[in-house]
């Protein structure tokens, strides 16, 4: 076979080329261009890492304005419940007052309705009266014949009203 007897005559170009092909590869590939493929990843590797970083602290940041803002939130609720308390306060106060001042209206216009009530009952007791007494001295006339006094007839009256 004429390529193997061939072999030993090649071989030793084979190899040269071989080492040249691989001495050009190592030094464009290892050398030109995975240097400025590592500085790539390290710089995005950096990069990522001042993102995280970054991010962090802004997450840090907004928790702190978030706490901020429900310490605020808490502080203006309990500020705004002290306002409506104090105007509950201040409003049961003015109904109070209103309250008491129209107790005291009733109260007057009570005691005058009663004043009146009670001066009816002795205009009314008084003409009852009257009218008993001269009841009684016309009855006592008709039936016995005698005349009586109209004081008489009024103490009588008297007697006989204060037993009912």
């Amino acid at each position: 076979m004429p390529q193997i007897a061939q072999l030993a005559q090649t071989y030793a170009s084979q190899i040269f080329w071989l080492l040249i092909f691989f001495g050009a590869v190592y030094f464009i590939v290892g050398r030109g261009m995975v240097p400025k493929v590592l500085a790539t990843v390290e710089a995005r590797e950096n990069q990522i890492a001042a993102d995280l970083a970054a991010a962090e602290a802004a997450r840090a940041a907004a928790d702190a304005d978030e706490a901020a803002w429900r310490a605020r939130e808490n502080a203006n609720r309990a500020a705004a419940q002290a306002i409506i308390a104090k105007a509950k306060a201040e409003a049961a106060a003015a109904r109070e007052a209103r309250l008491a001042a129209a107790q005291a209206k009733i109260d007057a216009r009570l005691a005058e309705a009663e004043a009146a009530i009670a001066a009816a009952r002795d205009s009314a007791l008084a003409e009852i009266e009257d009218v008993a007494v001269e009841a009684a001295q016309d009855i006592v006339r008709r039936l016995a014949g005698a005349k009586v006094t109209k004081t008489a007839a009024r103490a009588a009256v008297k007697e006989a009203l204060a037993h009912v």
